[in-house]
């Protein structure tokens, strides 16, 4: 059993029949994300639970080998070699853990959406669809995939119909903009359905994306 994973919640203003488990990115934490809640501008009736974890500290290769949270080490910036197998299997199962316990808070996993932005993402693209249950939707935001090859063999029919939603900028220097398209193309390969957005910005998350995502959310938990 791996180590529990510490996060941050954002309670809704009624009681909680859904949840976001969303995934930051390298070097960041649970409060990197947790502002963006208010301006999804939800209604004041909104039953959405938000759930924003923290990834554990772990050497990270690209960075000089400094200790940072992850939720995987990087050894290259390549896309084939980027992510850690490993890392990528073990923060997965982490979260499998945080979906369980929302599960056991009584909420349907066909009420959750598993979210996360660049490593987050990574993450997110390679859990949902391996998943043995469906979720209400996937979100991958400024992101790419591990080990995309394996997908068709890996993945379960489950969430073969889950709304994916993908952005990214056009100026991005971190995630390259064909590292998210090739996201897209492999996600499409394997049979899901994609929503794909992209916009003129960087490594980060502008208010357009994020009217996007308000959107999105509330179509697949309405």
């Amino acid at each position: 059993m791996s180590d529990k994973l510490d996060f941050l919640e954002v309670a809704p203003p009624v009681e909680a029949d859904a949840t976001v488990i969303w995934l930051h990115g390298l070097g960041d934490s649970g409060h990197g994300f947790a502002p963006i809640v208010p301006e999804l501008k939800l209604s004041n009736t909104h039953s959405i639970r938000f759930i924003f974890p923290h990834a554990p500290m772990r050497n990270v290769t690209i960075n000089n080998g400094l200790a940072m949270p992850a939720w995987y080490d990087i050894r290259s910036m390549e896309l084939d070699k980027r992510a850690d197998p490993e890392g990528v299997a073990e923060s997965a199962q982490q979260v499998v853990e945080l979906i369980e316990a929302e599960i056991s808070r009584g909420i349907r996993p066909e009420r959750i959406i598993l979210a996360g932005f660049s490593q987050g993402g990574v993450i997110a693209l390679h859990l949902g669809p391996r998943l043995p249950y469906q979720l209400a939707g996937i979100m991958g935001l400024s992101t790419y995939m591990s080990e995309p090859e394996k997908l068709v063999a890996e993945k379960t029919s489950a969430n073969q119909q889950t709304p994916i939603l993908l952005c990214h900028g056009r100026a991005d220097e971190v995630v390259p903009f064909n590292f998210g398209q090739q996201a897209k193309m492999w996600l499409e390969t394997a049979g899901f359905a994609v929503e794909w957005h992209d916009f003129m910005m960087q490594h980060n998350v502008c208010m357009e994306e994020i009217q996007v995502i308000s959107t999105w959310i509330q179509k697949q938990l309405n």
